[in-house]
């Protein structure tokens, strides 16, 4: 592993303990302000006026800081699928702090989220050479790179306009869709950011050039529109829902918007490369795994001959609302969401 490479994994794992303990405080404060006011699933922000939901963004912020950095220095293939350590960081503070009980099952999603990123780290590629911001751009402007962006731009203006208005308090896939797309430019965009960043740390200013802002520009835009539908899918469905399916549609559209822009697997073999999807995969895993755990409630730690997470998972995903819709009156649960949900790369 290159010392880049090694200097991402460092930000990428301090990034996850930040993001992690944060989701447990913002959680706590949007039910603490759907209480006193609307809920941000309905379109109310009274959650802007909650210290508690604040003082979690402040150290969400202090994560994506982390994480922005890291992406500076390492590919988004190996820094993007680390964030399932947060899922890890996030069910054990949820054990110790907010008494949740961590069940077998539980336990052995983590281990298969440390064993998939594990796999990752270990056969990462190396991140590609870049002189200046203007080489990003020319990756950003080649033919494959600008269809896919026209193409999450105008599935998002869809979603927003015509299918929010009617299915986005039913449908859990509407929220975190346009979340998931948003998140894979936004990604793109911080780490041309980053990199613009480093260089001009190195000496070689990058701010004079005018594509440093539009980058700027895309990340301000990716960002407001994430926390916004990402507010609402939390407060509307069930996190043990929304922080899976999320965590799948961001992640593999991130590899992918990457792939096409980075072309992070052209200097790596197949082997490699089957290797590194096997590891997502066991991430993919430890994750449901780990989300569908957290219905079982109070029930002994013993494995239930009449639980299943696949049988968990679709008994809570509805196409019926009020059926999946969290109250704020219901403090008895508390669902802590994955990395990721209201960040900035969301970043």
């Amino acid at each position: 592993m290159s010392s880049d490479n090694e200097k991402g994994l460092a930000l990428a794992v301090s990034s996850s303990l930040f993001i992690g303990a944060s989701f447990i405080i913002k959680k706590k404060g949007l039910k603490r302000a759907g209480a006193s006011g609307v809920r941000a699933g309905v379109g109310g922000y009274s959650y802007l006026y909650e210290p508690l939901w604040w003082s979690g963004m402040i150290t969400m912020i202090v994560g994506e800081v982390a994480n922005f950095t890291a992406y500076a220095f390492a590919p988004a293939v190996l820094v993007t699928p680390l964030g399932a350590l947060s899922i890890i960081v996030s069910a054990v503070l949820a054990h110790m702090v907010l008494k949740e009980r961590l069940h077998l099952l539980g336990i052995v999603g983590c281990v298969l989220c440390i064993v998939g990123s594990t796999t990752i780290v270990l056969h990462a590629p190396q991140e590609r050479a870049i002189e200046s911001v203007k080489d990003v751009w020319v990756l950003a402007t080649e033919p494959a790179f600008l269809m896919y962006a026209l193409f999450v731009v105008a599935l998002v203006l869809i979603l927003i306009f015509h299918y929010v208005p009617q299915f986005g308090n039913s449908h859990v896939l509407v929220y975190i869709t346009i979340c998931s797309l948003m998140g894979s430019l936004s990604v793109m965009s911080v780490k041309a950011l980053g990199i613009a960043v480093k260089l001009t740390l190195q000496g070689q200013n990058q701010l004079i050039y005018p594509q440093t802002s539009v980058f700027a520009m895309v990340v301000l835009i990716c960002i407001l529109t994430q926390m916004n539908y990402l507010n609402k899918a939390l407060d509307t469905f069930n996190t043990a829902i929304v922080s899976p399916i999320y965590y799948v549609m961001f992640t593999s559209l991130t590899i992918l918007a990457s792939a096409i822009m980075f072309k992070d697997w052209d200097q790596q073999t197949a082997p490699q490369i089957i290797t590194e999807l096997c590891g997502f995969i066991t991430i993919l895993s430890g994750t449901f795994l780990l989300h569908a755990t957290k219905d079982m409630g109070d029930a002994p730690a013993g494995l239930s001959s009449h639980w299943s997470p696949a049988s968990s998972i679709s008994h809570r995903i509805t196409m019926n609302g009020a059926n999946s819709k969290q109250r704020p009156e219901d403090e008895s649960s508390e669902e802590i969401p994955l990395r990721r949900q209201d960040s900035f790369r969301i970043p």
